[in-house]
């Protein structure tokens, strides 16, 4: 996690997550059929863990789904479908330092943003859907692990196409796992604190203190992800026989895979969380991209 800077990037990945991420997923439910745009709304909700006064808050801080449309434009959404991909550029970037993988082409960055962001809609309408179909008693718990397990497909999958399908899928399932477990509990955890967070920065600081609130949740769902990649890197390098059962094979990589990066040849410090570097830089080790 040192190694990974975990603060900074968290940090980083939040921050994008608010600025690209979001106004992509808000954009598109307003070009999308009312019952799917209800079943996107239900998942954010869900997953920000907003009821009562706090969804209230959180939507005037939202234009209407026809302003959106008015103001956008077909053309505004294409625009701001390559403008997310910083995002996925982020995330990207967190899996390949996790995994220590050298850098791919740029060009197929501009594929697998896309892809995933197709996907991440998918996956939200789709849980709010079932929601609606599972709701109150058996059928809220059923909702719970078939939510969890398509979260973990979901980063499952994403880990695999991050990674450029240079790793063995069996060694990414740890991670994807621990993902999926991790981000269902942090979602439920953050229906006890989201609504009082916002409804204390809003009374503070007005709309822009739902921003803070929405910052806050990102950064803390991407540390969530980047614990888990380094946790599930971590495992597929161990040794023991813990290792072998997670990678399932002798190595992580599929064949003909390049070879991963070497490890840090310097101690890492507290520092190195928050991206600060205090021996000789030579000593680092190149960024992916460099």
């Amino acid at each position: 996690m040192l190694e990974n800077e975990f603060v900074d990037r968290s940090v980083a990945l939040g921050a994008k997550g608010f600025v690209s991420f979001f106004p992509f997923i808000i954009v598109v439910a307003a070009f999308v059929t009312p019952r799917v745009r209800a079943s996107i709304s239900a998942t954010l909700e869900d997953r920000f863990g907003l009821s009562g006064d706090s969804i209230t808050i959180a939507k005037q801080a939202l234009a209407s789904s026809s302003d959106i449309r008015r103001a956008t434009g077909v053309l505004g959404l294409v625009l701001l479908a390559f403008y997310a991909t910083s995002f996925t550029t982020a995330l990207e970037r967190l899996f390949v330092k996790a995994w220590r993988r050298p850098a791919g082409g740029t060009a197929g960055s501009y594929v697998r943003g896309p892809v995933w962001l197709g996907g991440m809609v998918a996956f939200a309408a789709l849980l709010g859907g079932l929601r609606h179909f599972m709701s109150g008693g058996p059928g809220t718990v059923a909702f719970a692990v078939l939510s969890t397990a398509v979260s973990i497909g979901l980063w499952w999958a994403t880990s695999w196409l991050m990674l450029q399908r240079q790793v063995r899928s069996r060694a990414l399932l740890p991670s994807a796992v621990l993902t999926g477990i991790g981000l269902s509990l942090y979602a439920a955890s953050a229906s006890i604190w989201m609504p009082s967070t916002v409804d204390s920065d809003q009374q503070q600081f007005g709309f822009f203190g739902v921003s803070l609130a929405l910052v806050s949740w990102f950064t803390g769902a991407g540390m969530v992800i980047l614990i888990a990649a380094c946790a599930g890197a971590s495992l597929a390098d161990e040794h023991g026989r813990l290792g072998q059962l997670a990678r399932g094979g002798p190595t992580v990589l599929k064949p003909g895979a390049a070879p991963s990066l070497p490890p840090p040849l310097r101690t890492l410090t507290v520092g190195d969380a928050l991206g600060i570097h205090t021996k000789d830089p030579s000593t680092l080790p190149a960024e992916p991209g460099q």
